[in-house]
């Protein structure tokens, strides 16, 4: 099992990125999906999470509304779309698998399995 973190970049507040999660070795609805962030001197907080099964989706109320979770089976991959983007929202960003028994646990990284390598988001003027 593999998840491969990409698209993080500069962007202005206000600005939008879209992260990529790339998956290997296994097929997306093996799995839920969740997005964490972690800020320097922060802990890591859950962003949101796509239940790929059944394609619900959860978000934390900081990035309600601004921030969407998509996945594409075809191409085994998840997505996170990143509008009105704010400085409060750089930090590095990672992907990871969570079962889906455990879904109501879905904010804390600690019940994840595995992990991908992170992405640099920077917001800034």
């Amino acid at each position: 099992v593999q998840l491969q973190a990409s698209g993080g970049g500069l962007a202005q507040p206000g600005g939008s990125l879209r992260l990529s999660c790339a998956a290997s070795g296994f097929t997306l609805t093996s799995y839920a999906i969740g997005w964490f962030r972690q800020a320097p001197g922060k802990q890591r907080e859950g962003v949101s999470l796509i239940n790929t099964s059944d394609g619900s989706t959860y978000y934390a109320d900081s990035v309600k509304g601004r921030f969407t979770v998509s996945s594409d089976s075809a191409k085994n991959t998840v997505y996170l779309q990143m509008n009105n983007l704010k400085p409060d929202d750089t930090a590095v960003y990672y992907c990871a698998t969570l079962s889906h028994q455990l879904l109501s646990l879905w904010k804390f990284p600690r019940w994840y399995d595995y992990w991908g390598q992170g992405t640099l988001v920077t917001v800034s003027s």
